[in-house]
């Protein structure tokens, strides 16, 4: 990696949007001037389940779900990549273009940034579904962007250096990028949804926990008090800890510029 690229005194933020943002306009328009006001240097990584889901079902395509995931045949992963690096990503780009923000989307096949490998079909087929190889994402030419003055906005699609495109969870490709990123920034990553952050109940938005660390995690997943979709949110979250991201934090995406949520660390 060129020593030129190295600025571990710059701070790059990281940010996640998903599916629920992105299919209410109102709400994305929001989150766009905010995002557009964040300071210093940023890449934005989008997901769009719910509007392919209502695209498949336009369309006479069945949307097959295992725990919560999406099984991606040759008919749906079309679809998903029309939807989330066609229409969706090149609305955001336009959205942020008009702020004077100068995006550039992206999938992971350009640039080669992120390769992923196919899943194993055991124990379970998911299709065509990647998951990112950390070790192979292309830090550098993400660099040569946002130092160029661009920011990069991610979808969730993904290749396997063989011609084929994967399916990636949004997820995890906001995690792999900002893994790849903390060799050479000091970066945050935003995981941005509807809830405050990470609850203590479910069912009162007051009662968010603000800083959670490894060791407290797995004594709320052990008491259940965090439990079901944002287990493998967590998961990802401190991974990316592990790979040596500064802070992860996970929280309303109204609350971008205050950063009101929970810390993980």
């Amino acid at each position: 990696m060129p020593k030129s690229f190295v600025n571990k005194a710059a701070q790059l933020s990281v940010v996640k949007i998903g599916g629920n943002i992105v299919d209410n306009p109102d709400a994305l328009e929001s989150f766009l001037d905010d995002f557009h006001q964040l300071e210093g240097q940023k890449v934005l990584v989008h997901g769009g389940g719910v509007m392919a889901s209502k695209m498949a079902e336009q369309l006479g395509i069945e949307t097959k779900m295992i725990r919560g995931r999406r099984v991606t045949d040759g008919d749906t992963l079309r679809l998903v990549t029309m939807v989330y690096a066609g229409w969706i990503n090149k609305s955001i780009v336009a959205s942020l273009q008009k702020r004077g923000c100068n995006a550039i989307g992206l999938s992971g096949a350009d640039g080669n940034v992120i390769p992923s490998i196919r899943r194993s079909p055991e124990p379970i087929d998911f299709g065509y579904v990647g998951d990112p190889d950390p070790g192979k994402t292309n830090a550098t030419f993400i660099a040569r962007l946002v130092d160029g003055g661009a920011v990069p906005v991610f979808c969730a699609i993904t290749h396997d250096e063989k011609g084929s495109l994967l399916n990636t969870n949004a997820d995890t490709i906001a995690n792999t990028v900002a893994t790849a990123c903390s060799k050479l920034y000091r970066t945050t990553l935003y995981y941005c949804f509807e809830k405050e952050g990470v609850l203590g109940d479910v069912n009162d938005p007051n009662s968010l926990i603000p800083v959670i660390t490894q060791g407290e995690y797995e004594e709320y997943k052990q008491s259940g008090i965090i439990a079901g979709g944002m287990l493998p949110k967590l998961d990802n979250a401190f991974r990316a800890i592990e790979g040596g991201v500064s802070e992860v934090v996970v929280l309303h995406a109204k609350n971008l510029l205050n950063g009101k949520g929970t810390i993980l660390r």
